[in-house]
């Protein structure tokens, strides 16, 4: 079920468009020149063009507390605490099984970066609360911790986001686990190879986004009061 909601984002069917794209292109190639690629149409190009690179929008704590503070679902404050306290992505927790949990470690397989398996770090409040939540449930082993799809996880993070009026989307939470923990202090290397679970530092700086004049401020006066 979750690999039919995600087969469904935006970012799955441009790679698909782009995969026919190239197929089409060599027959055209290496086959025929007069054969016509069908995804050469303006409105499939308009469809699936890449977006334009912008700036993240970095939530503060308090903003992200305020909403999963105020989340009394059991099951979605888990997948909320899950993405901004763990760094996961959304598709790692709705793939995440009884048997992946072993105290505070959360085992992913066949995870996104291709390696056989990873490790998710959890804190200790958030392993008890998910623990517990397995138990009320009476989970076997190998069953899914959260069986939703993909579509019904987002929409349950935008309502989520509703509470403290932000537009929000599953990997704000992912960023906010790096940004959060980069600017308590954490190395980069935490940041990148436990948290984000990254092997190209450079991909990690990307997500630890734009400091405001703000924070920026506040962080000069706190280093030299």
């Amino acid at each position: 079920m979750t690999e039919d909601c995600e087969g469904q984002k935006q970012s799955t069917k441009r790679l698909k468009y782009t995969i026919l794209k190239t197929f089409f292109n060599f027959i055209k190639a290496t086959t025929d020149s007069n054969i016509a690629n069908p995804c050469d149409t303006s409105v499939l190009s308009k469809t699936f063009r890449l977006a334009k690179g912008h700036h993240w929008t970095i939530l503060e704590k308090d903003v992200v507390d305020e909403i999963i503070f105020k989340t009394d679902n059991h099951r979605n404050r888990l997948m909320l605490e899950l993405m901004a306290r763990g760094g996961m992505r959304i598709g790692e927790v709705l793939k995440l099984r009884v048997i992946d949990v072993d105290e505070r470690k959360l085992s992913l397989v066949s995870p996104k970066s291709g390696r056989q398996n990873e490790i998710v770090f959890i804190p200790q409040k958030v392993s008890v609360r998910l623990k517990e939540y397995i138990r009320k449930k009476g989970l076997e082993s190998t069953q899914r911790i959260f069986p939703i799809c993909y579509t019904g996880a987002r929409e349950m993070v935008r309502k989520a986001g509703k509470v403290a009026d932000v537009d929000l989307k599953p990997h704000d939470l992912r960023r906010h686990a790096a940004t959060y923990a980069s600017r308590s202090g954490a190395p980069l290397e935490i940041v990148s190879k436990i948290i984000l679970r990254q092997a190209n530092l450079s991909t990690t700086q990307r997500y630890l986004g734009k400091v405001s004049d703000t924070e920026a401020m506040r962080w000069i006066e706190n280093i030299y009061r």
